[in-house]
C-alpha cells in the first residue's frame, strides 16, 4: 500500500468506524467485544486489498455480514452474554429508552443469526429486499419470509415492544 492509499484507508477508518461499530454491535447481538473483533478483522482484510476496492463502504459492510455469518457457523465462536434482567415495566424516570434498548437487545439475541442479519440489513440498514437477498446469498422470497418470521418471533419473545409499532419508532431510533 503506497502513502496515498494508506492515507485514504486511514481517512475511511476514521470517518466510518462509529457507524461500522454500530452495525457490528447489532450483528453480534450486542456483544461489544465481538463487534470490535468483527470490525478489526474485516478492516485488516480490507487493508490488504485496499488498492483494488473502488467503493469501500459497501465492500466493508458486506464483508462484515459475511464474516459474522462465518463466525455464527462455527460452534466454538458462540458465546452467551450474561446480563441482568430488565424491569417488566419501564420506569417513569426517563429510563424508558434505555429499557427499550435492553429489551430489544435481548429479543434480537434470541433470534437465529440469519434472522438477526435479515432484520439488521432490512430495517436498520434500510436496504431493499433485493439487496439484502444479494448480500445474504438467497432469494427475495427467502428475505421476505425470514423477515416476517423474525418479526413474529420478536413480538412473541418481547411483547413489551408492541408500542414500537407506532410510526414514530424505528429499529434505528431504538438502537442508536
Amino acid at each position: 500500500m503506497d502513502v496515498a492509499e494508506e492515507r485514504r484507508f486511514r481517512e475511511f477508518v476514521s470517518a466510518r468506524s462509529p457507524a461500522l461499530m454500530r452495525l457490528g454491535f447489532l450483528l453480534t447481538g450486542g456483544d461489544q467485544h465481538a463487534a470490535e473483533d468483527l470490525l478489526q478483522t474485516v478492516l485488516a482484510r480490507a487493508a490488504a486489498r485496499w488498492s483494488r476496492i473502488e467503493d469501500p463502504e459497501p465492500y466493508v459492510r458486506r464483508a462484515m455480514y459475511r464474516q459474522q455469518v462465518s463466525w455464527w457457523r462455527l460452534a466454538s465462536r458462540r458465546r452467551e452474554t450474561v446480563v441482568a434482567d430488565t424491569p417488566d415495566v419501564p420506569g417513569p424516570d426517563g429510563t424508558h429508552a434505555a429499557d427499550t434498548k435492553l429489551i430489544l437487545r435481548h429479543a434480537l439475541a434470541r433470534l437465529t443469526a440469519r434472522q438477526r442479519a435479515v432484520l439488521v440489513l432490512r430495517y436498520f440498514e434500510d436496504l431493499p429486499e433485493a439487496q439484502v437477498a444479494e448480500i445474504m446469498g438467497c432469494s427475495i422470497g427467502t428475505v421476505r419470509s425470514t423477515a416476517h418470521r423474525s418479526i413474529a418471533r420478536l413480538r412473541s419473545a418481547a411483547p413489551e415492544l408492541a408500542d414500537l409499532r407506532t410510526p414514530h419508532h424505528s429499529l434505528k431510533e431504538v438502537t442508536s
